[in-house]
């Protein structure tokens, strides 16, 4: 692990002390930028994504993929569950046994709701939009740990993808009503009384302002007087929708932020809008998101200004960063380590590995630390450098190992399915859902059962899959699919010839985002030389 991390950290250092292109958004795109420009704001592109790229000016490129994103509509029906009614209310259960069996449902429907996105998230020709909503699902982190209720989770799901590069400021209001977030930070049951201070707290610190300390300046009598404001936020427990008391509403003056007033909570949210900590805060973590680890302050209060001026269009934002001389700079090319899902998604996508089940994905994305829908806490996932610890990376390599040897193994027809979980094999070494299956769901729980505890962690997950699903799950992994033939044919390469020299720099160029840091062995073939590539520490950058 101190190996890879130096690896890791070196390679970074070298490339921050390479000459960086001062060139912002270039008049022509070179493969290498329209790549760079695809994996920042997508997940892993494919070589055709690439080729259309290439060439455009940046600027208009920039454009046009924020427009394409912004019109962007999901590629699936949603979940079976969307449409069915609400369950009925716990109150009007009658046994606690009954109650267990409802939470075990609303959680199989999460599951149900992270396949359906992650599948979105593969599909999708405008993966900015997918992005986008992840950003703001971590921004605005909410957990069904908590909130329980699946439809809740899909309606602030709706939300987060409606508004991902729309208004930051309708965006806020719509969040602070959202029934699973007056849940998840205890708003609905606040009052006149006892005014709750979990989301007053948290809204300024983690959704608007950042800490008071740096930079947010406010006061804990802020916290109080917004609390106050918030009062009669609430919901209505049989489905779940948002409603207003007012006789919990705290009607007296309040003074925020140095504003005084009878102020609701649609008006404390305007205050803290008001304040240029705001606009400043939120770029920050955009920076973060697209540009490098640390954002340069100057450029942040620049774009700062835009967004605020622009009346918070978060479009405005991420074309501004887009255009910004850091994002193109070569120093900043592999600065970022990539998530669980851009590990997951982003290499099922630029290899084009062809899928019937979305399942075994997102269930490896949560094993690596990223579980969908379950973020650690109300901070989110920290990312960056938490994504990678001794068990992730090893699990990281395992991953793609996995994979490519399957192809490597390839039999007479077909090639070998991945073993995605620890072992499970029939006679014939294929994964497969049948009888056959020798204790499927220890098996499935040692593959997929490390990563994120608890309910709703995995192998809470498989428990409630039971038998039959894990069953599907196995038939998903069986059904995972890569032609190496017809990936490496566009650059010349066959599955079973060792690259020649141009080749192996084209595909360390196409596949790392920095030179790699380890040698490959000369005689390796088309597939093993993929395989090893992706087993370069390079490979965990972006």
């Amino acid at each position: 692990m101190k190996n890879v991390r130096v690896a890791i950290s070196c390679t970074v250092l070298a490339m921050s002390l390479a000459s960086a292109s001062h060139a912002a958004a270039p008049s022509r795109l070179s493969e290498a930028e329209a790549r760079h420009l695809l994996v920042r704001t997508g997940f892993a592109p494919s070589q055709n994504e690439v080729d259309a790229l290439t060439g455009q000016p940046g600027a208009t490129a920039v454009s046009a993929l924020i427009a394409a994103a912004q019109a962007s509509k999901p590629q699936h029906p949603p979940p079976d569950f969307v449409s069915q009614p609400p369950p009925v209310p716990y109150r009007l259960l009658a046994s606690k046994e009954e109650q267990q069996a409802q939470r075990q449902q609303q959680l199989r429907e999460g599951l149900a709701l992270k396949t359906w996105w992650v599948r979105e998230m593969i599909d999708s020709p405008t993966p900015l939009r997918e992005r986008m909503t992840l950003f703001w699902h971590n921004h605005f982190a909410t957990s069904q740990q908590k909130v329980t209720r699946s439809l809740a989770m899909w309606q602030q799901h709706l939300l987060l993808r409606d508004q991902a590069l729309g208004n930051f400021r309708v965006l806020l209001h719509g969040v602070a009503k959202d029934p699973a977030m007056l849940v998840y930070l205890d708003g609905a049951n606040s009052r006149k009384e006892a005014p709750n201070e979990n989301f007053a707290r948290e809204v300024m610190e983690l959704f608007t302002l950042g800490e008071a300390g740096q930079g947010g300046r406010y006061t804990e009598q802020d916290v109080k007087e917004a609390a106050r404001a918030f009062t009669g936020w609430s919901i209505e427990r049989d489905d779940f929708s948002y409603r207003y008391r007012p006789d919990f509403h705290d009607t007296g003056g309040k003074t925020l932020m140095g504003q005084s007033g009878n102020f609701d909570g649609d008006a404390a949210l305007d205050i803290l809008l008001e304040q240029p900590a705001a606009a400043r805060f939120i770029v920050s973590k955009l920076w973060k998101e697209f540009v490098s680890p640390v954002p340069d302050p100057a450029q942040v209060e620049r774009i700062a200004v835009i967004f605020r001026s622009s009346g918070y269009d978060i479009a405005s934002a991420v074309r501004a960063l887009l255009l910004t001389d850091a994002f193109w700079a070569e120093s900043n090319r592999g600065s970022l380590i990539k998530s669980p899902m851009d590990l997951v998604v982003g290499t099922v996508r630029q290899f084009g590995f062809s899928y019937t089940d979305a399942t075994p994905f997102a269930l490896k994305a949560a094993q690596l630390g990223q579980n969908l829908l379950l973020p650690p806490n109300v901070k989110g996932w920290p990312g960056q450098n938490d994504w990678v610890n001794a068990t992730t990376l090893l699990e990281r390599k395992r991953f793609t190992d996995q994979l490519f040897r399957a192809v490597e193994r390839r039999g007479e027809s077909r090639a070998a399915p991945p073993d995605m979980a620890g072992g499970v094999r029939t006679m014939d070494g294929a994964m497969a859902a049948s009888d056959e299956l020798r204790r499927p769901m220890a098996q499935m729980q040692a593959g997929f059962g490390g990563g994120a505890g608890g309910k709703g962690g995995n192998r809470q997950a498989l428990r409630l899959l039971g038998r039959e699903g894990v069953m599907r799950v196995a038939d998903g992994i069986a059904q995972i699919t890569f032609d190496p033939d017809a990936w490496l044919a566009p650059y010349g390469g066959y599955a079973d010839r060792e690259p020649g020299d141009a080749l192996k720099a084209r595909l360390a160029q196409t596949l790392l985002p920095v030179p790699p840091t380890q040698a490959i062995a000369r005689g390796t073939v088309g597939v093993a030389y993929l395989r090893a590539l992706t087993l370069d520490p390079a490979y965990q950058l972006k």
